[in-house]
């Protein structure tokens, strides 16, 4: 506080303008897209001379866009889930054992979070071009689970780190098997990061372009690659309003888990060497 009222005047307020600005900055492209989604001609413009709701009315009547969705939801649900069993038994192996290469072992799995996105798409694709395996859901999946397996390494590190493990030895001393302290003990004191992990994964997922692009077929397409398509084509405010939707729903998860979960908590990044 003495060094906050001994700065001149001019300078208390730079901090906080300095947050505005970037914010503002931030939002710009939000506010625009969003009232450019109600135009209510088939162009994009910028204000509206008119306004209208029939391009919301597209968005869920295209058919791309919802086979591209099911798609979506369908590679989503499979790579979430699988990137967090994975990453949580990645997490406690890192936490608890001891072993030469863990921090060559976390190098490799946190690459994805540094390395180019359509690196690992076009890597992939030579890969399963080279083994002659068709581009299914399952690559996709596989695609999917490498890029958003750091972000459920984190979370459920955090979770255990915050982990009092006199609990589950307490547990075991009275009685308890070792899969009877994981299931009763353990994992529902993990429950907020396991969530959070899962969460971060599922969105990272759902909006993932561009390794989607390498590796996905006319039916396995999921919804960024249908909208990208859609814009190749066409120009009207249809994608617009997608984006508008998009985000819509992307910030009420995210308060709702934030509401009950705490996510700056769960984002409490720590080094995982230690």
């Amino acid at each position: 506080m003495k060094i906050r009222s001994a700065l001149p005047r001019p300078l208390r307020f730079a901090g906080p303008l300095l947050i505005a600005v970037l914010l503002a900055f931030l939002l710009l492209p939000v506010v625009v897209v969003t009232i450019a989604a109600f135009n209510e001609k088939a162009i994009l413009a910028f204000p509206p001379e008119s306004y209208s709701l029939k391009w919301f009315a597209r968005v869920f009547s295209y058919p791309d866009f919802r086979e591209g969705f099911r798609a979506s939801m369908v590679v989503t649900l499979w790579s979430s889930s699988l990137a967090l069993v994975i990453g949580t038994c990645l997490s406690i192996a890192v936490k608890r054992l001891a072993f030469g290469g863990k921090r060559t072992l976390l190098a490799i799995l946190h690459s994805p979070l540094v390395v180019p996105h359509f690196t690992l798409g076009l890597g992939l694709l030579i890969l399963v071009s080279q083994a002659s395996v068709q581009r299914s859901y399952g690559v996709v999946v596989l695609c999917h689970v490498m890029l958003v397996l750091p972000f459920v390494l984190r979370s459920v590190y955090v979770s255990m780190e915050n982990l009092d493990e006199r609990l589950e030895q307490a547990a075991a001393s009275l009685g308890a098997s070792p899969l009877k302290v994981l299931f009763t003990v353990t994992i529902p004191l993990l429950a907020p990061g396991l969530f959070g992990g899962w969460l971060f994964a599922a969105i990272m997922s759902f909006s993932e372009f561009t390794a989607s692009l390498f590796v996905t077929t006319q039916e396995t397409q999921t919804l960024p690659v249908a909208m990208y398509n859609y814009v190749r084509e066409f120009a009207d405010p249809t994608l617009a309003a997608l984006s508008v939707v998009y985000i819509a729903v992307t910030a009420s998860v995210l308060a709702f888990a934030n509401y009950f979960l705490g996510l700056g908590k769960i984002l409490n990044i720590e080094d995982f060497s230690k």
